[in-house]
């Protein structure tokens, strides 16, 4: 199906709903280490303009502003941007957050000598237009550095458990093709030279298989959206589903998770 033929608007619009939903920084804050390895692969230097596409509470941005980039922070959920204001805040850094569209940023053509996204571009429904974007706010010569969970890793399980209970709208393709080399040729094609595409593990570390999927139920926007539809019965079997997901991939032999998530960093130079 071509893009032309899904009504990506209206997709965007139930995803913004469910990012707002329940609490994502909760969950999203943990994985703060992999931005920072991010911004260390991309090699982020001192004054770079620094850009966190689909930013989400700021992971990404904050890490760069950390290391002296002038970073922006851009997503379309307000309730995140704001927090990632407020941590911005907290830490004394100086970081821009706008509100605005993966796959039409409000911003410049080549206006930065980065671009970075964790685990966040890669929800955008349009791929190939959230492509399109990075390539375009980014100068020639510039970076483009993205982390994104594989297909066959834990949060590529987590996200078939879901669609069982949710399926994907027609004609989305599944978010986690982001995590493999073929799709970013596919998408980025001769614009991009990729220099490092590297598999990382995250490691979720939560009390119980019990306790991740509850967090997840509480906190993680569309997942909190899609347990509250479903009435008692079935949200007990959503969470059985959900638990059941970190015990392939969990190696603690203390009763608590350990569970290895795979992601693919890739970083490349714009052509």
């Amino acid at each position: 199906m071509t893009s032309t033929a899904v009504d990506f608007e209206a997709i965007k619009d139930k995803q913004r709903a469910g990012w707002q939903t329940g609490d994502y920084p909760r969950v999203g804050n943990t994985l703060q280490i992999i931005a920072e390895l991010l911004v260390e692969a991309a090699d982020v230097r001192a004054g770079q303009r620094a850009l966190d596409v689909a930013c989400g509470q700021g992971n990404a941005a904050l890490a760069a502003a950390r290391r002296f980039a002038e970073a922006t922070g851009v997503d379309y959920a307000a309730n995140l941007l704001e927090q990632g204001r407020e941590r911005a805040a907290a830490e004394h850094l100086a970081v821009t957050f706008t509100e605005g569209d993966a796959e039409k940023l409000p911003l410049p053509d080549q206006a930065f000598d980065l671009a970075l996204s964790t685990v966040g571009v890669m929800f955008a429904p349009d791929h190939q237009r959230a492509a399109d974007e990075l390539v375009r706010v980014v100068r020639p010569g510039g970076k483009i550095a993205l982390a994104s969970w594989t297909p066959a890793g834990m949060i590529g399980q987590l996200f078939k458990t879901v669609s069982k209970w949710a399926p994907l709208p027609a004609g989305v393709q599944s978010p986690t093709l982001w995590g493999t080399e073929e799709h970013l040729v596919e998408l980025f094609g001769d614009r991009v030279e990729w220099t490092g595409l590297t598999k990382r593990e995250y490691v979720f570390r939560y009390h119980s298989p019990e306790h991740f999927a509850m967090w997840f139920m509480d906190f993680y926007g569309p997942i909190t959206r899609l347990a509250g539809s479903l009435d008692g019965e079935d949200y007990r079997h959503l969470a059985t589903d959900l638990a059941d997901v970190p015990r392939a991939f969990d190696y603690a032999d203390d009763g608590t998770v350990a569970a290895r998530a795979e992601y693919l960093e890739a970083v490349g130079v714009r052509r």
